[in-house]
């Protein structure tokens, strides 16, 4: 398992946070964060797929130290 923080424009709304239970969302002056941890590349692969399947931007992808 891997913790990542994968940053976006805009604030997600609550619909959106229900598409990625396995990240915690906060919303930011006009950007937000969905934090957690992810199993191998592959599942982060999917979550960045998705996000840009619904049309968001990704700013920024962080790998959080253990």
């Amino acid at each position: 398992m891997t913790r990542v923080m994968i940053r976006v424009n805009g604030e997600l709304a609550r619909e959106l946070q229900s598409a990625f239970p396995q990240l915690a969302a906060q919303a930011h002056h006009q950007e937000s964060t969905l934090a957690g941890e992810v199993p191998d590349q592959e599942a982060l692969q999917g979550i960045l797929h998705a996000l840009q399947a619904l049309d968001i931007n990704v700013i920024e992808v962080i790998t959080i130290p253990d």
